[in-house]
């Protein structure tokens, strides 16, 4: 079903060549608790995404086909995929970071850290040279509704890094409230995480941090990309033109590679993800509260 023709919210000229006018948003399907960690399957042309309170993965055909994909899925929240084609989804209920294999075999990457549960693992995202980076602050250990209330056992809600060569586990951001979305630069030269701590603490800002990475994944330097003025960020994705598009309450913001808010997508629910897919790659999918959403742009994803 369509939506009204979307509405867009133009903040600079150069948000224009970066969207289709005449492309309707459009409501795939509806009816879940909330939806998060949208994934594109390019080979199999469908998207999996978490439906986190009633614990499952859900797929999503591009005929509007929606089924079941895992269930139980550990209260699944963040999904991506790493440079062999495989899952790769953070997990509430089990505290960890897995991968499952194309024939369905689920691996543990990361359940602890120097000896202790992590808190709940939220997104994901995979380096071209395997590197796994992770957010792990507490929502999932905050009540029964996304996983199971717990008390924290880290000091601090890190952003880690699972080394590709050894496996090894490493905060590598130590001073999030609750740090939330990933994404990387094209170059993958800059690191942006989501500081989502608003949701609970009305006194953290509602931004987006970006971390100067060296060629062997340190952290640099680091500062305020960009500012939410909307309710808070979750997840991002970075087009290929270096852009960085965030959720947000009202719908998905468009910031230039420097940090400026292009425009806006105005979505009828609070977003929580999206992602990149389509045939042609294009096409947003949206994670929005209770439903999916798509529309058409004019880029496609960094990778």
């Amino acid at each position: 079903m369509s939506c009204a023709t979307p509405i867009y919210q133009i903040v600079d000229p150069r948000f224009r060549p970066l969207i289709q006018p005449n492309a309707h948003l459009r409501q795939l399907a509806t009816g879940f608790e909330w939806t998060e960690g949208p994934v594109w399957f390019a080979d199999h042309q469908l998207l999996l995404f978490s439906d986190i309170p009633s614990d499952r993965m859900m797929r999503l055909t591009m005929d509007g086909q929606v089924g079941v994909f895992r269930a139980p899925s550990g209260y699944s929240n963040g999904n991506t995929r790493d440079r062999q084609g495989r899952l790769v989804t953070c997990e509430h209920g089990t505290r960890s970071v897995t991968c499952t294999e194309p024939d369905g075999t689920r691996t543990v990457l990361a359940d602890s850290y120097q000896g202790r549960p992590l808190n709940s693992p939220n997104d994901v995202i995979v380096q071209s040279n395997g590197a796994i980076w992770f957010t792990d602050p507490t929502y999932g250990i905050l009540s029964d509704y996304e996983g199971y209330e717990a008390e924290p056992e880290q000091a601090h809600h890190n952003v880690f890094r699972i080394d590709p060569g050894c496996g090894e586990v490493e905060a590598m951001i130590t001073d999030f409230v609750q740090p939330n979305g990933l994404a990387l630069s094209p170059d993958e030269r800059t690191l942006y995480v989501a500081e989502s701590g608003s949701s609970h603490d009305d006194g953290v800002p509602s931004i987006i941090r970006a971390f100067a990475l060296s060629e062997d994944g340190r952290i640099e330097k680091d500062w305020t990309f960009a500012t939410i003025d909307k309710g808070l960020p979750d997840g991002m994705r970075v087009d290929s033109q270096g852009n960085l598009w965030s959720s947000a309450a009202d719908g998905i913001h468009c910031f230039s590679p420097e940090g400026t808010l292009l425009g806006k997508i105005l979505v009828p629910e609070v977003v929580a993800n999206l992602c990149f897919g389509g045939p042609r790659g294009n096409r947003l999918f949206i994670t929005a509260t209770t439903s999916i959403y798509s529309v058409a742009l004019n880029v496609r994803s960094a990778v």
